[in-house]
């Protein structure tokens, strides 16, 4: 006779509402890590010009650090007791970023302003939205994390902001 397991809630002083709310933050916040990712590599498989070594090597670790914040991000979802998006379907239905969907690749400046723009969109909308929501429901974890990874952004915006000059 087989086991029927229960679910089991997360019971970690947070409620079920709040824990909703803040989930469904990060899932944006999840989107949009999903989407600079996905420019960033495409960026870099891409880039052509005098600076290319540079801006290759830029953006490669970029986007393998963007890689860790992502899965970092799921990972905290989960440990709200919900589920991470993990479709582009989902993604598109939530994210603030714009894809760069055409074939062509701009000039290595402007791949690196528009790089830093969505950095810097990412940085706001964890400043501005993702941290109060975090506070307004009470988890200090999520709030910590996220100040985590929005210097993380600003760094990262930094130096693609540095190598556009």
């Amino acid at each position: 006779m087989a086991v029927k397991h229960k679910y089991i809630e997360a019971n970690i002083g947070i409620s079920e509402d709040n824990r909703q709310a803040i989930s469904d933050g990060l899932n944006r916040l999840l989107a949009n890590e999903y989407f600079l990712y996905t420019k960033t590599r495409k960026f870099h498989w891409n880039v052509e010009g005098p600076h290319f070594r540079s801006i290759h090597l830029l953006l490669e670790s970029q986007y393998k650090e963007i890689a860790e914040i992502i899965d970092e991000v799921a990972e905290r979802v989960r440990k709200l007791g919900h589920y991470a998006l993990g479709s582009y379907k989902q993604f598109s239905a939530v994210v603030d970023l714009l894809e760069h969907d055409g074939e062509e690749v701009a000039d290595e400046k402007t791949i690196l302003i528009e790089l830093c723009q969505d950095q810097e969109t990412i940085i706001r909308l964890i400043r501005s939205e993702f941290i109060p929501t975090a506070d307004k429901n009470k988890d200090d974890g999520t709030s910590d994390f996220l100040t985590g990874i929005m210097e993380q952004h600003e760094t990262m915006a930094w130096m693609l902001r540095a190598s556009a000059k």
